[in-house]
């Protein structure tokens, strides 16, 4: 009975060592494998957020580069030779008005000349008044026969020559008051001063120039755009420029230029940038950026948060009904904001993912949740 007992128990042991082998090996086979795979691919890679794509209204714009002008410059210069600049009135940057008076030259030597001309004037006509007596004189002697016809003849002559006399003399006094206006270096329209080289005290020749002037203060921006697309510009089309330093001004298209450069295969284009003193982020001989506005279109746009930039192209993870995602290459377009435009024809009723879509693959499974409050995507739909 002992023996058989202990047969027994050697029995139950290696029924259970064997079953413990067969649940060992079981769980180790491919089978078990695979189910703990299918239980792990069962969760959720990443909770996301998604949106519907919106259709809105955006700007048709063309964008170019160029350079600021000033749209007029006037060559301010003196008219008076070997005269000491006696006065500067005005200054780089400062505002003028038509006929305003900028610098003035010293005016002694030309009142001394104007003096001298009245009175050789006076002289001049005093001798015609003398001349034009005696030949008055002699005209009435010449029916008595008392004085000859060449006496006469010298006489009137001599009385036009002192008319000639009189006549040169007040050319000459009309030209020393104009020396004298000249004196007074005055603006020529209305504008800004964009340059100065007169300096007190310096005696200059007739032609130097003295200042520069920004007519009417206006400047212009000077646009190049393709010779393809010159036909979509015209005459009174608005336009935003953007300076290098951020500054952004309002223009209008003045005029289109002619002809294209054969070199360059580029055509300019001239807009006018009104009151360059309020718009002190913009200056002439700067390089500036700008857009054409061509209109208004119609345009599907998603948060830019949901474009994802992969091997060159962008692509958007669209929302599946069994909650994976399909990634989908599209073309984006113009940019507004925190949105972008889809040129690609996207599924109806398509979700796209906007917070997590750079974390994802194709195929993906997540677990969708509504946007914050305040996110870009708040009220997507879940």
């Amino acid at each position: 009975m002992k023996k058989r007992s202990t047969l027994i128990l050697i029995a139950l042991l290696v029924l259970v060592l064997a079953g413990a082998g067969f649940w060992l090996v079981r769980g180790k086979s491919p089978g078990g494998e695979h189910a703990k795979a299918a239980a792990s691919a069962a969760r959720p890679t990443l909770t996301v957020t998604v949106a519907k794509p919106e259709t809105s209204e955006l700007n048709v714009t063309l964008s170019a580069n160029g350079n600021v002008a000033a749209w007029q410059e006037a060559s301010i210069g003196s008219e008076s030779t070997g005269l000491r600049l006696a006065e500067v009135r005005v200054n780089v940057g400062d505002a003028v008005k038509k006929g305003q008076v900028l610098a003035v030259f010293s005016g002694e030597s030309v009142d001394a000349d104007v003096a001298q001309a009245k009175a050789s004037l006076a002289e001049a006509r005093a001798t015609a008044a003398d001349a034009a007596g005696t030949a008055a004189r002699a005209r009435t002697l010449q029916a008595t026969g008392a004085m000859s016809q060449q006496q006469i003849n010298q006489y009137t002559t001599a009385e036009q020559t002192a008319k000639a006399r009189v006549e040169a003399a007040e050319a000459v006094l009309a030209a020393q008051q104009v020396r004298g206006r000249n004196t007074k270096v005055m603006a020529p329209d209305d504008g800004v001063i964009s340059s100065r080289t007169a300096t007190v005290g310096s005696v200059v020749s007739a032609g130097t120039e003295l200042f520069r002037l920004i007519r009417q203060g206006r400047l212009e921006w000077r646009a190049e755009i393709t010779s393809s697309e010159l036909g979509r510009i015209a005459v009174g089309t608005p336009a935003v420029v953007v300076s290098a330093t951020g500054a952004m001004v309002n223009g209008k298209v003045r005029s289109v230029a002619p002809t294209v450069d054969p070199q360059t295969r580029a055509a300019l284009i001239y807009v006018d940038i009104p009151d360059v003193q309020q718009n002190t982020g913009i200056k002439a001989g700067m390089f500036a950026r700008g857009d054409f506005m061509l209109g208004r279109s119609s345009a599907v746009t998603v948060p830019l948060a949901s474009v994802v930039p992969r091997d060159g192209f962008n692509h958007l993870l669209v929302m599946q009904p069994d909650s994976r995602v399909s990634m989908l290459r599209v073309e984006t377009g113009r940019r507004v904001g925190d949105r972008v435009e889809i040129t690609t024809p996207l599924p109806p009723d398509a979700r796209v993912v906007v917070q997590g879509a750079g974390f994802l693959n194709d195929g993906d499974l997540v677990r969708v949740v509504d946007a914050l409050p305040g996110n870009p995507t708040n009220g997507a739909a879940k």
